[in-house]
């Protein structure tokens, strides 16, 4: 059964096509990815779903659990289980970690806050009530923003460019994490450059000027890493 259904997508932002009459299927409870090569239309199309501001003046329908979210704003996406991990995540000056985290997790105590964080290999006693600001390294704000979604239990979430600003040794707990979040229910959808990432998921999307082009196991998608394409009757001439 599908969680998110999207229907004839087309998007275009100052004048240019981005998504060009796109339509995808993600299943409930998997790790998808989506792959592509730069300017294919991954991350507008996570902002599409998110609703962020400047990308919903889209035709075509995203269906989530079968309801239209054409009339949503952000806000009310959220409220129906939808968030979305930046690339690059904001920075909150005066706002500790805890109350970042706290934030999104209403009624829930302290424990659930140093939980979040020991899953994405944050010590609490060092990182809590520090500032979500340029203190942090954009790594560090990657992974307390992911700790925030753990935190929620969100039902889809979309990660864009997981291992974005990560160092090594942090990846495994970027991995563990998205594991975790599969264990928990969520259906999540990695938008990413990296071959690490997509062998994470369990079934992924070729992306290419706005449109789906192949779907299938990771062994099949993972052959764009080799030969950075895979064959197709698309020419990729972006429309004028």
């Amino acid at each position: 059964m599908e969680i998110l259904e999207i229907s004839n997508l087309s998007l275009s932002i100052n004048g240019s096509h981005i998504l060009n009459n796109l339509s995808v299927k993600f299943e409930k409870g998997l790790v998808h990815a989506v792959v592509g090569p730069n300017g294919a239309g991954k991350t507008t199309l996570g902002f599409a779903v998110m609703g962020i501001e400047g990308y919903t003046e889209y035709t075509g329908d995203i269906l989530y659990k079968g309801e239209s979210l054409a009339s949503m704003n952000i806000y009310e996406r959220a409220k129906k289980g939808i968030t979305l991990a930046w690339q690059e995540p904001a920075r909150f000056e005066g706002l500790t970690v805890e109350n970042f985290i706290k934030s999104s997790i209403k009624n829930k105590g302290r424990d659930v806050v140093e939980d979040a964080l020991e899953k994405v290999g944050m010590n609490p006693d060092e990182y809590m009530l520090r500032a979500v600001d340029k203190g942090l390294s954009g790594g560090e704000r990657k992974k307390i923003e992911l700790a925030s979604i753990l935190a929620m239990e969100t039902e889809l979430v979309i990660l864009d460019e997981p291992d974005s600003g990560i160092d090594v040794a942090s990846l495994q707990n970027i991995f563990s994490a998205i594991k975790f979040l599969k264990s928990n229910g969520s259906t999540v959808i990695l938008i990413t450059h990296s071959l690490e990432v997509l062998k994470r998921a369990e079934h992924a999307f070729l992306l290419c000027h706005g449109t789906i082009i192949a779907e299938g196991s990771i062994n099949k998608i993972s052959k764009y890493f080799g030969g950075k394409c895979i064959p197709c009757d698309h020419k990729n001439i972006p429309e004028e």
